[in-house]
């Protein structure tokens, strides 16, 4: 307690975790502190009454004063001229006024908080406005998200895992790309959102998963699948959880009806460039097939099967992901970048349109270009109307190759290439770049880029007339600029290129 000498003291502000509900949950410090306080402060709704308070009556004696911080408003309903925001932001301007008038006074303060007073919980807004003027402690509690972990009796996160925290207030979208993209998750602050976070979950293709807990460690503490709740029947004070997905027995580990095959794309390089539904889909495979560098960039997760090949058996590939999904397996075909540009999905959907795949159920989950991630990275070449053209001449003929080319360059269009040249194919880069010399400008940018997102990553501009065969390799893409794309160094020295989105009349 603080000296309380002829010159007092400010007195100290504690923000005190009182755990999920149950008082036998609390911290040792946390009970010591309440029972030692000149001040007990908690929040409560209008009606007075304060969950927090009840949590930690047994603590409190007499001689203490009690300050009750009452919320104006429950919810988003008010007639305050700053709106809600407006009238929780003068509450809490004035409960701090209250809670600094007894700490100037030399008595110490205790704020009670269900939880952990810095998760989602009130004392914060106390906190940010007092700590700095005064000593101040905060006590950490038990969170009600691990209390329902605990009263569930599943694992919430294993080896890897992921865990996210989400609040049920987000909008619908963003939820539904939150929980597709992580392995575990909480999801808080129920009641009213139930509707919207119920229906997240399911397209996401999470809600078989999903558990609820209601008054976790509570009097009226209720726990069920969330699929079979009640939307009118879920409080406040509840938590929808997704467990950990390791270690299932057999007849708990969620499964599809029937096997299917989802094509993913996995960006260019790396976890920075795929999409949460693209991540989720990989979670939530029984087993993954690819290219096995591709696979490589997928976290190896227990329980999952991995098949792994090599890059110039993509029909094998494909069947042998189809013949696994007839057999009732949830399968994921990796595919680098987008899986429907010069990848795996033509593969896949060639393979599944006939005997005796044609039932087999087949997705196809986009993914960042590997065009478009080297577009972003020089500045905006693609800026208008392009086309994409394959150099390899392994699947076509090098005379269509080249008649493609000519056709896209006499309509000036911004070029993009993919597989430009490899060990065994060292011609195609000159010969395209001799060919669109015969329409376009020698000082055409054009824009190499290799391993974009990668640890070698590399992107220069060249003129076309300077383009080096001797330089480019299947980890390469080329943007071969139109008339009107320009390449200009800005003020700080970086070179960007674009096209103008207008275009010159005839």
């Amino acid at each position: 307690m603080t000296d309380r000498g002829t010159e007092r003291e400010s007195g100290r502000l504690y923000g005190v975790g009182l755990g999920p509900g149950d008082p036998d949950l609390m911290t040792v410090r946390a009970a010591a502190l309440i029972g030692k306080a000149d001040v007990v402060a908690y929040h409560s709704a209008r009606h007075g009454r304060s969950i927090a308070r009840s949590i930690a009556a047994r603590y409190l004696h007499d001689g203490q004063l009690e300050e009750p911080l009452v919320y104006p408003v429950t919810t988003e309903t008010t007639d305050h001229p700053g709106g809600y925001r407006g009238a929780l932001d003068e509450f809490y301007e004035e409960a701090a006024a209250r809670l600094a008038a007894h700490l100037d006074a030399g008595r110490d303060v205790v704020v009670l908080a269900e939880g952990d007073p810095m998760f989602y919980g009130s004392y914060m807004h106390m906190h940010k406005r007092l700590a700095h003027r005064y000593p101040t402690e905060v006590v950490p509690g038990v969170t009600s998200v691990s209390a329902a972990a605990a009263r569930l009796g599943r694992p919430l996160v294993e080896a890897e895992e992921v865990l996210t925290i989400l609040p049920g207030t987000l909008p619908e979208e963003e939820l539904t790309a939150r929980l597709a993209a992580t392995d575990s998750a909480a999801i808080l602050k129920l009641g009213r959102t139930f509707p919207t976070v119920r229906r997240a979950l399911e397209r996401s293709g999470r809600l078989a998963d999903a558990q609820f807990v209601e008054r976790a460690t509570m009097a009226g503490e209720r726990m069920a699948p969330l699929a079979e709740v009640d939307p009118e029947s879920v409080p406040y004070f509840s938590v929808a959880i997704l467990p950990s997905r390791i270690g299932l027995p057999t007849d708990e580990a969620p499964s599809s009806k029937e096997g299917e095959v989802v094509v993913v794309g996995l960006g260019p390089a790396g976890p920075l460039w795929l999409t949460p539904e693209a991540r989720g889909e990989l979670a939530a495979a029984d087993e993954l097939v690819g290219y096995t560098t591709y696979l490589d960039r997928v976290p190896v997760r227990p329980g999952q099967l991995r098949h792994g090949s090599d890059n110039k058996v993509e029909a094998e590939r494909a069947e042998f992901a189809l013949e696994l999904a007839r057999r009732g397996r949830r399968v994921a075909v990796v595919s680098s970048g987008d899986p429907g540009v010069f990848a795996m999905a033509t593969a896949v959907l060639e393979a599944a349109c006939a005997d005796p795949y044609r039932e087999v159920p087949v997705r196809i989950v986009p993914g960042m270009t590997a065009a478009h991630a080297a577009a972003s990275r020089a500045g905006a070449p693609l800026g208008h109307d392009y086309a994409v053209v394959s150099l390899s001449d392994r699947l076509k003929p090098w005379s269509a190759v080249a008649t493609r080319l000519r056709a896209a360059a006499s309509a000036d269009l911004v070029l993009a290439l993919y597989n430009p040249g490899s060990q065994s194919r060292t011609t195609q880069v000159g010969l395209a770049r001799d060919l669109l010399l015969e329409h376009r400008a020698p000082d055409t940018p054009v824009v190499m880029a290799r391993d974009v997102g990668g640890p070698t990553e590399r992107v220069r501009t060249v003129r076309l007339a300077d383009l080096d065969p001797a330089e480019v390799d299947m980890r390469t893409i080329l943007l071969i600029g139109s008339s009107q794309t320009r390449a200009v160094r800005r003020g700080d020295g970086t070179e960007v290129v674009w096209t103008p989105r207008r275009y010159p009349e005839d």
